[in-house]
């Protein structure tokens, strides 16, 4: 396994963040060694955006100044995970190649000037980022200081669905072919005899640009599954160079927070180890949970294996209205949380903080006042604290009794237009699901629809409105053999096509749940509520003022059921589920936890338990053995 040579050079927990040397001259190189040193950095992301610099004109590298940091870096002890540079071409190739360019559903194309400003289908984009690749996996492939490969940057960012060039209009074009084999297949799985849409040709399509009226669906879903593929593909075409010259040496990209611009899941295999970049906000007092919650995505992608954050800000960032600064102490909660969810690496963007550009003003791990300020010493402290549990790095979190399904393309495909409502968000849904357990400090994974289910004894799908028959039969034999599910409204609609199953809803769970579903009554104020007739299922609260059913419980083979027909009010939400978590015997890995604590568990290879115990009450953390 290749990570093994990762921790080779990493012996205890990661720390450092991402090193821009080249926006700085030799003096402040020189201090950079002494307050890593002090901070007790042992990890850097080195070149990110460095593209300009070690290419400055088209096939003409310059290495020596990139040379030099390796060296400095491998000498004082701090390894390197050396990025491709490929997230942000240089001005010349745009000059030379506008075609390069992503060009918006409306017509527009965008121009240099920021980062990301490349089309995922352009040949010739991924021709010069893989030559650059080659060049630097040849160069570096066997430098002391490297400990890991880092492709790209965020991919999907600023670009997940911005491309409707006519190079991407052919490459979806192609990817359409593969996928249906025939035009005839195509118009069946896109319902295009609705609205005189039907196809002749695979070139009278186009990608979903902007329209006069609502867009087919279908194709919109696919573009979404298109769009991923597509950034998927110029990272794989960089990973084959990096594997075919340094087949020791692992390789990563950094995802951004939580959103539906990638499947995290088809993307989660091609990566040796997840990495993830998180930037809760100060001001958001719900921020912990919601940061628990991407976490726990993070570990779900490669089945619990440890991952890496890549990024956080010490402080404050850049881009909100109004970026607030990070308490004293809650940089150290922030980093001990990502620990307790799986992370073996603490990273920041950045090492030390810009002079000039659009990041000027966000915080780094050495602010513009230098040593002598509060974020610098908190860096340092913590840096102290994490290398004394060296014990941490490469343990497993402890697996969770509870599991909540997640899948990207029915998320895609809940939030198209022409919808009973535009309130139904999946990943408010999924938080506010997911937060009853938080708050009893239950440990919950994320799995995709075709994970293992079977160890689990209690399961949250909320809103999978899209769904195949296999994987609704997956679900029911999950219950039929025992388990506990609790299936939220608007699940099991349309099959993977967004074609709707007939038979009254939900079809493909109407037998499991007990009750058939005959309209949805979406109400003014957001709230959503449905018409619902029980098939076998008992009512467990009904809605006010008719006493139609509204939670519903049904048993079925050996295991049990649950259906929420609206959402209920946070406090309720949590009552209902601390009561399904008592049934079905899925309990806090330590008891008796007053308000506002936490505790996560890893387990090293010898079998031992580290509980990391988090109070957010006062930014508290200690880890407690067995």
């Amino acid at each position: 396994m290749r990570l093994s040579y990762f921790y080779d050079r990493v012996t205890s927990l990661a720390y450092g963040g991402d090193y821009n040397p080249e926006q700085w001259g030799p003096e402040v190189h020189a201090e950079d060694a002494e307050l890593m040193r002090e901070a007790g950095v042992n990890l850097v992301t080195l070149g990110i955006f460095s593209w300009a610099k070690t290419e400055p004109t088209p096939g003409a590298y310059d290495f020596t100044w990139l040379d030099g940091h390796m060296d400095r870096l491998a000498e004082t002890g701090v390894a390197v995970s050396l990025a491709t540079m490929t997230a942000s071409p240089p001005p010349w190739l745009t000059r030379l190649h506008p075609s390069t360019l992503p060009v918006t559903e409306d017509g527009v194309r965008l121009h240099p000037g920021s980062r990301q400003h490349w089309c995922p289908s352009s040949p010739v984009y991924r021709r010069y980022a893989v030559r650059l690749t080659e060049r630097l996996a040849t160069r570096y492939g066997t430098h002391p200081a490297l400990a890991l490969w880092h492709i790209g940057n965020e991919y999907g960012c600023h670009i997940s669905r911005h491309c409707h060039c006519e190079v991407s209009t052919a490459a979806f074009r192609t990817w359409l072919r593969e996928r249906y084999g025939t035009v005839a297949a195509l118009n069946d799985a896109w319902s295009t005899d609705f609205w005189s849409q039907r196809y002749g040709t695979f070139e009278e399509i186009h990608t979903p640009r902007k329209a006069p009226s609502f867009r087919n669906p279908s194709q919109q879903l696919d573009y979404w599954r298109f769009a991923s593929d597509e950034l998927l593909a110029c990272y794989l075409a960089e990973k084959e160079v990096l594997t075919r010259i340094t087949p020791d040496v692992p390789v990563t990209t950094n995802f951004v927070p939580v959103a539906k611009t990638l499947d995290l899941f088809a993307w989660a295999p091609h990566l040796d180890v997840v990495s993830y970049d998180s930037y809760p906000d100060p001001h958001d007092p719900d921020a912990l949970h919601r940061t628990a919650f991407s976490y726990d995505v993070m570990r779900g992608l490669k089945g619990g294996r440890p991952w890496l954050l890549l990024e956080q800000a010490p402080g404050a960032v850049n881009w909100r209205e109004r970026n607030g600064r990070k308490p004293p102490g809650r940089m150290r909660l922030d980093s001990w949380q990502a620990v307790a969810h799986g992370a073996d690496s603490v990273l920041f963007f950045q090492w030390r903080q810009s002079r000039g550009g659009a990041e000027k003003f966000h915080s780094a791990m050495v602010p513009h006042g230098g040593r002598e300020t509060r974020i610098f010493r908190e860096v340092s402290e913590l840096g102290a604290e994490l290398a004394a549990h060296p014990a941490l790095l490469g343990s497993r979190p402890e697996r969770a009794d509870a599991a909540l399904l997640l899948d990207w393309p029915s998320w895609w495909a809940l939030e198209l237009d022409a919808h009973p409502s535009k309130d139904v968000t999946l990943l408010e849904a999924a938080l506010a699901h997911h937060k009853p357990l938080y708050e009893a400090s239950v440990a919950c994974d994320v799995v995709p629809v075709d994970g293992d289910l079977t160890e689990y004894r209690l399961l949250l799908i909320l809103n999978l409105y899209s769904v195949s028959q296999e994987t609704a039969e997956r679900i029911r034999a999950y219950v039929r053999e025992g388990g506990t599910l609790v299936m939220s409204y608007f699940s099991g609609i349309t099959d993977e096509h967004d074609r709707v199953h007939l038979g009254g809803y939900p079809a493909p769970f109407r037998e499991l749940l007990g009750l058939r579903v005959e309209e949805f009554d979406p109400r003014p104020d957001g709230t959503w509520a449905e018409e619902i007739h029980l098939e076998g299922a008992e009512a467990v609260s009904t809605f006010p003022g008719g006493g139609a059913p509204a939670v519903t419980r049904h048993a079925y083979g050996e295991g049990v059921a649950w259906y929420l027909g609206t959402r209920p009010a946070p406090k309720e939400m949590r009552e209902l589920l601390d009561r399904v978590r008592s049934e079905c015997g899925v309990e806090p890995t330590l008891p008796d936890l007053p308000e506002g604590v936490q505790v996560r568990t890893r387990v090293t290879g010898a079998g031992e338990r580290l509980h990391v115990r988090m109070d957010a009450r006062d930014n508290s953390v200690v880890v407690i053995r067995g």
